[in-house]
């Protein structure tokens, strides 16, 4: 934008007054606001009775900032321009960008020269319904891509990610295929590649769009429980952390919204643990509170330590800004502080782990209480441990800065004062601990293991933990929707499978294959989205020891112009 329109924008043109300082986003917020006010009344005004007006509101509500994305911000190169300097950035690619073929653009993922040429793999989407002003999608797998599906889940099976490799040589596009060497080439500590691969399967799936469907409108829907859209969760996720790592915050924010809006409601991969971190790295401040505040009523946001700490800490350093007024700046101090005790009391647990992390020793008042002693740990339900440790283990960074513990040292101080008056709220509290948190939904678990904390991942249940997870399908929900089956397999002692059970048997004494085959041979689930247990197992004896696996060579192709660049 040139200066001349920054200019008029502000009302320094035309003898007007300048906006004050955070003037011009408060006019572009309203605007946005009082648009999509008018949608929200277009679609209100169909509706006859109160309580369908208000199931509207609850759902598109809250979309106009909680979900509207901007397509620029997809891209992280433009976070990194604002770092680094456009020229840091792009270097000498420009020049470049004369010289190449033509590669369709997408918004998701940048598509690279190495990359091999992209034609139809047999993914399509299609559109399944519409009402109330949302769109329900789904991806759907040509016959081709089934037979494509089917040889990947031999190659798993086979334990050889070699299979994979070649399996990718003749199908560059799969995206299963993707996903999981993604994972294998993780697990050996090959990030870059990790990384291309995952943005390789984004882009496959973005060219199978369908024509209306939007990634910043909010109201386009895609079922979980369809295992073929399932890689397009997972692909976004995983692009999402891979974004964060690389120091772009806001970008895997754009990406965290986005996963969010495809099912706000049942929240698959339950983002909402993972978003208020990258909105305070980000320093998104107000969008997070914001949130809080419209989904607090019915999403019981507080409920999630998450929530209940960084919320607060959004406050306060937003009391920190200068561009705020004095009567915004002390309402934010008040409500941060408030927010803060609220969280200490509600999960005391939190206190001593976090400053462990932080290598912050507590002063002998807070170590000699019982509330935050150790009690308060092991008292805690297996569940809400699990919370908690996700959430430390994550964010522990953010509460380093001096300024941010002494505002804490103040907040634990006054709850312990509270707590020797018995204040009501504190019995209130532990009431709601004891009943809550009794089990983890399955996508809070799922959540846990595209995380890979070992903090976390060390208090998954054993209903979890004693099941194999699958890198391209963890934890598939209990009420999968199938639209296609693999064909029925059989088999015997002389299968490569029983030689190699006997090996990992060797290895595991605990290890058994031939008692979890099914010998009546019955129909696998679409795209082998319910393995049989033997496999299953296989494939978690498999994750253990990939570290110790080395890649061979592929064979090379006759054809030196065809799509086997990739690597």
């Amino acid at each position: 934008m040139s200066r001349r329109a920054l200019r008029r924008l502000r009302g320094e043109q035309r003898g007007q007054e300048p906006l004050e300082p955070g003037g011009l986003r408060s006019l572009i917020w309203a605007s946005v606001q009082e648009f999509e006010n008018r949608r929200l009344q277009y679609w209100s005004d169909g509706l006859n009775t109160a309580s369908e007006k208000l199931a509207l509101g609850l759902i598109l509500g809250s979309f106009p900032h909680l979900y509207l994305t901007f397509s620029r911000n997809l891209n992280p190169e433009t976070e990194l321009k604002r770092y680094f300097g456009a020229r840091a950035v792009l270097g000498d690619q420009r020049p470049r960008q004369r010289q190449r073929p033509y590669i369709r653009s997408t918004w998701l993922t940048a598509p690279k020269n190495t990359w091999p040429r992209y034609s139809k793999t047999g993914i399509a989407m299609r559109l399944l319904e519409t009402g109330r002003g949302v769109q329900h999608f789904t991806f759907e797998h040509h016959r081709e891509y089934q037979q494509v599906q089917f040889r990947f889940l031999d190659a798993v099976e086979s334990l050889d990610p070699n299979n994979i490799v070649l399996l990718l040589q003749m199908n560059p596009y799969h995206v299963d295929s993707l996903l999981q060497l993604s994972e294998v080439c993780r697990m050996q500590e090959d990030q870059e590649m990790a990384r291309d691969l995952v943005e390789r399967a984004l882009y496959s799936l973005e060219c199978a769009f369908h024509p209306v469907f939007s990634l910043t409108s909010g109201t386009c829907r895609l079922d979980y429980r369809r295992p073929e859209n399932r890689a397009f969760y997972l692909s976004l996720f995983k692009h999402m952390i891979f974004l964060e790592k690389r120091g772009c915050p806001r970008t895997a924010l754009e990406f965290c919204k986005l996963i969010l809006s495809l099912d706000p409601e049942n929240d698959p991969l339950c983002v909402l643990l993972l978003i208020d971190l990258l909105s305070l790295r980000a320093r998104e401040y107000a969008f997070l509170t914001r949130m809080f505040q419209e989904w607090e009523g019915h999403r019981n946001l507080s409920q999630l330590p998450n929530f209940a700490f960084s919320v607060p800490l959004a406050y306060f350093l937003l009391s920190q800004q200068e561009e705020l007024s004095e009567a915004e700046l002390s309402q934010a101090w008040e409500r941060a502080a408030h927010l803060l005790q609220h969280a200490l009391i509600m999960f005391p647990s939190v206190l001593m782990p976090l400053l462990d992390h932080c290598s912050v020793q507590p002063d002998s008042r807070v170590t000699s209480h019982s509330f935050f002693g150790l009690q308060a740990q092991i008292s805690q339900p297996p569940a809400l441990n699990q919370l908690v440790s996700l959430y430390v283990g994550r964010t522990h960074s953010l509460w380093k800065d001096p300024a941010i513990m002494a505002w804490l040292e103040t907040n634990v101080h006054e709850v312990l004062r509270r707590v020797d008056t018995s204040e009501p709220v504190v019995e209130e509290f532990a009431q709601k601990r004891k009943v809550r948190y009794q089990s983890a939904p399955r996508n809070i678990s799922r959540h846990v293991i595209l995380s890979e904390l070992k903090e976390a991942t060390a208090a998954l249940p054993l209903e979890v933990t004693s099941q194999p997870v699958m890198g391209f399908d963890p934890l598939p929900p209990l009420d999968s929707i199938t639209s296609y089956t693999r064909p029925e397999r059989y088999f015997s002692t002389s299968d490569s499978c029983f030689t190699l059970s006997l090996f990992f048997r060797s290895l595991l004494p605990n290890f058994t294959l031939q008692g979890e085959v099914r010998q009546d041979g019955a129909e696998e689930a679409g795209a082998g989205q319910d393995l049989n247990q033997g496999v299953n197992r296989l494939m978690a004896a498999m994750r253990d020891m990939l570290a110790n696996i080395q890649f061979q060579e592929p064979p090379r192709d006759e054809n030196p112009d065809g799509d086997a660049d990739w690597d």
